[in-house]
């Protein structure tokens, strides 16, 4: 039972992010004399520079409630034990033990809803711990932002850290680097700022964020605009200062809690168990009818073999189903969780695991780190150059420096541990003055001193290619300058292109030669620079996930990238892991499609970049119902339609809070050596699961095929249904062992689908097969009471066919269990106990005291000679049918 969301009952925010983004509100003023300045938003929420008051902000929480999403209530233990008697087994049994006792056979109906309440508690029980340990990931959210608040109108502010659900529209807070928005705000004064948007949009890269008093006519059509800043994003580097414009149910952020409901669509496990439960329902509801139809008409029997009629539909029914399945998941999901630190949400989800066929996931921070690397530094032919990594590492250290930034950006620490790498130590030359990155005009200078050169200044530029480039008149090339010109700048962007095409960043760096002086520098004395050559940079791959494609890679799991970033970045980290990229689309390329062409196009493709929150569930949904059982891998806001569109959600534990509650699955980390192991687990537990269906579904029809013709063939009763109950007893007791058994390595090499067709076939085949060997025991039985003297009576045959049920429902339990080899099967397990005890069982009940009370009398021994051929036989067709069958369907 999946727990539900509901948002507070406070009125909403003056103005919500729905209106900026919708440009409304916010963005334009309501006559439509465009884009509102930043004086009149802070009229428009009663505030100013200096924030709000005191008792301002407590008016505003009082009225707007407090700056928390919609929460989440955390489903109650007795309302998922009543949720899961929705499970279809569980309600045809339910519905057998009511018809059950309305014939009044108790004994039946007794043991069939202690195994209902049984299933009901493990699997109500598992799920409850589950969500206990989410209500504990919860705990560990950290909650304080730092605001500028007032006493009251004449006093000056100050700034102090307040819990983040304190927070009110108006507010003024500080941002500064590691700090995470505490709401969506609009920034009043910035420096150098940049915030990490992963979870929200999936860019990997920091995005630059500066104030604008008026933005321009445009910004409506963006999503991102460039002075607004969403609660769950980071702050990368820099520093700001910004006025709180939407809390609570009204941000971003909580507005992934809204729109449609978060019910997921049928699951591959539920498709695969109301298949079989329907089929099974189709032959439980025909078969009573036929036996009393039979009966009455060949036998004149009336009214009285109705208890046998039940005794024969329950014998066809897997009691122990409901009990096997949960037993198994929750086995499986507790060890994940104890060995792996891997929380199974929904116990069915641990099946939807090893079904999955298609996994999409992000690139960053699965394939790879969020963080860049260098990959080369290239001087302005192309040619590897060191004094250019050297010059960039400079540039880096002294803007740091000098700057007195709080915290380097990735890219520049990326260039100084290169360049530590290689021995260049950026301290040789005295730093003079810096002008740290300005997202304006993207990029950064460092004016430093050469060794021994005291009336030089050296101006080392770094930053993005176009802007470099518009401030160089020279170009270092073959250990001369020469003069840039338009064909030369044109060589030298189209080389820019080609990298970033084939996945790289680049940085520009440039050098201008100036004489020494005292007075301060400025964005005006970055001009007439020579241009050096690029800084390449890549991502940083996850060091676990070149192993980990190619154990899903094995394991049947095509892997699908769904990307924001750039076609060419998420192809390139495809290639550097060994996972071909194939053809490499984008999010508009597949605008027009829809259904099964989209899943078509999809198959053809391994990576989809430039990918919205929209796109990603498209993509997943059109995968899933083109008959693939998907999996998604998310992190952020931006994948929470694609979690509630897959089979089975998965995120990691350090995803934003909206994303742990939307999944199915948790896992420590974002790691796809971790889901690995998670898919073999479920795969294992699906295995037992099938094997279970295997032997159990064959036998019981091959049992009810005799029970009919023996029920026509015979003057009385084939078995009584004391004797019915009692063997159904004893195997749904050794079946118990399925949920403990180890399943052979190649049960986690391809994905685990229960499949109604195929399993039809499979039991119809084995049925029949059984049905010979117990008509085979009929001829045999009638051989041994011709020929011993006072083996007449019924009870003889009792006996003799309970203990070939026995026996022959042990061996298939052997040989059908999951078609291991002679070598696999030294090891004693617990199908083995569970075998050995069920047939001890069948041959020593009816020679026991207890064997005349159940209405059994010992057969002769002839009997067991000519049993032993029977079962020899069956045994032998069994090998030869396993054979053919390569072990049963999934």
């Amino acid at each position: 039972m999946p727990e539900s969301a509901t948002a507070p009952t406070a009125g909403r925010t003056p103005l919500g992010t729905g209106d900026v983004l919708a440009g409304r509100g916010l963005l334009h003023s309501d006559a439509g004399g465009g884009p509102l300045t930043t004086l009149q938003v802070m009229r428009l929420l009663g505030s100013g520079p200096r924030g709000l008051t005191e008792g301002q902000a407590e008016e505003r929480l009082v009225r707007y409630g407090e700056n928390t999403p919609p929460a989440w209530q955390p489903v109650s233990w007795p309302r998922r034990f009543v949720g899961s008697l929705r499970d279809p087994f569980t309600s045809v049994l339910l519905c057998l033990g009511l018809v059950s006792a309305a014939v009044a056979s108790w004994g039946t109906a007794c043991v069939i809803m202690v195994l209902v309440v049984v299933s009901c508690v493990l699997r109500s029980g598992g799920e409850h711990q589950a969500s206990r340990s989410m209500a504990a990931l919860r705990e560990l959210v950290a909650t304080t932002a730092s605001v500028q608040r007032r006493t009251d109108d004449a006093a000056s502010p100050v700034v102090r850290e307040v819990p983040v659900d304190q927070l009110a529209p108006g507010d003024v807070v500080r941002l500064g680097p590691g700090d995470l928005v505490p709401a969506d705000v609009r920034l009043l004064r910035a420096s150098g700022l940049t915030v990490h948007q992963a979870a929200l949009t999936g860019e990997s890269v920091p995005v630059p964020k500066y104030a604008l008093d008026v933005p321009p006519d445009n910004d409506e059509a963006t999503s991102e605009p460039p002075h607004l800043c969403f609660q769950g994003s980071s702050v990368a580097s820099g520093s700001g200062t910004a006025l709180v414009i939407a809390t609570g149910a009204d941000t971003r952020f909580a507005a992934s809690y809204g729109g449609p409901a978060r019910r997921r669509a049928e699951t591959a496990f539920d498709r695969s168990v109301h298949g079989i439960a329907w089929t099974l329902i189709r032959f439980m509801l025909l078969t009573p009818p036929l036996v009393l139809m039979a009966n009455a008409a060949l036998r004149g029997r009336g009214l009285e073999t109705l208890p046998f009629a039940v005794a024969v539909a329950v014998g066809l029914t897997p009691e122990m189903l409901p009990v096997i399945v949960t037993t198994a998941l929750a086995r499986g999901a507790s060890a994940l969780a104890r060995t792996s630190g891997v929380i199974v949400k929904r116990l069915p989800a641990l099946h939807d695991l090893g079904a999955i066929d298609v996994l999409c996931l992000d690139k960053t921070g699965t394939l790879t780190q969020d963080r860049p690397v260098v990959e080369r530094s290239v001087d302005a032919r192309g040619n590897d150059d060191p004094d250019v990594l050297r010059w960039a590492a400079v540039n880096s250290f002294w803007t740091l420096e000098l700057a007195e930034l709080p915290a380097p950006d990735t890219l520049d620490e990326a260039i100084l541990d290169t360049a530590g790498e290689h021995g260049m130590d950026p301290v040789e030359y005295d730093g003079i003055a810096a002008l740290p990155f300005d997202p304006s005009h993207r990029l950064a200078t460092a004016v430093v001193r050469r060794p021994g050169q005291h009336g030089r200044h050296t101006l080392v530029v770094k930053g993005a290619v176009e802007d470099v480039l518009d401030r160089c008149g020279r170009v270092a090339a073959d250990g001369s300058a020469a003069e840039l010109d338009e064909a030369e700048r044109g060589r030298l962007l189209d080389l820019a292109a080609k990298e970033a095409a084939d996945g790289l960043r680049l940085l520009a760096v440039a050098l201008a030669e100036r004489p020494a002086r005292l007075g301060s520098y400025g964005d005006k004395d970055v001009r007439g620079l020579t241009f050096l050559g690029f800084i390449a940079l890549r991502d940083a791959l996850t060091p676990t996930a070149a192993d980990a494609l190619d154990g899903l890679a094995r394991r049947g799991v095509a892997v699908k990238v769904l990307t924001g970033d750039h076609p060419g970045t998420a192809a390139r980290a495809c290639r550097d892991l060994g996972l071909e990229p194939g053809e490499v689309l984008t999010a508009g390329q597949l605008g027009a499609l829809s259904g099964p062409a989209l899943a078509e196009a999809v198959g053809r493709a391994t990576v989809v970049a430039r990918c919205t929150a929209q796109d990603k569930a498209r993509i997943v949904t059109a995968l899933r119902e083109s008959g693939h059982v998907t999996g998604f891998l998310g992190d952020g806001v931006n994948d929470l339609p694609a979690l509630h569109a897959a089979d089975v959600g998965i995120c990691p534990r350090g995803a934003v809070a909206v994303a742990r509650e939307g999944a199915d699955v948790v896992l420590a980390e974002k790691d796809l050596a971790a889901l690995d192991r998670a898919i073999a687990a479920g795969r294992h537990s699906s295995g037992n699961i099938a094997a279970y269906l295997r032997i159990t579904l064959s036998s019981n029809l091959g049992n009810v095929i005799a029970m009919l013709a023996a029920g026509l063939l015979l003057p009385f009763l084939p078995m009584l249904p004391a004797q019915v109950l009692v063997q159904n007893l004893c195997f749904d007791a050794a079946q118990l062992a399925f949920a403990f058994d180890r399943p052979r390595p190649a049960a986690a090499r391809k994905p685990s689908v229960l499949r109604p067709r195929d399993f039809l076939r499979y039991i119809t085949a084995f049925g029949l097969l059984n049905a010979v060997a117990d008509l085979a025991t009929f001829a045999v039985l009638a051989v041994a009471v011709h020929t011993t003297a006072g083996a007449g009576d019924p009870a003889v045959f009792h006996a003799g066919w309970f203990t070939e049920n026995l026996l022959t429902q042990a061996m298939v339990m052997l040989l059908l269990r999951t078609g291991r080899r002679a070598a696999e099967d030294r090891a004693i397990g617990p199908v083995h106990l569970a075998v050995t005890a069920l047939a001890a069982i069948g041959v020593l009940l009816p020679l026991c005291p207890l064997g005349p009370t159940l209405g059994m009398t010992a057969p002769p021994p002839l009997y067991y000679a000519l049993l032993s051929a029977v079962l020899t036989l069956y045994g032998l067709a069994l090998t030869a049918a396993r054979k053919r069958y390569a072990g049963g369907p999934n």
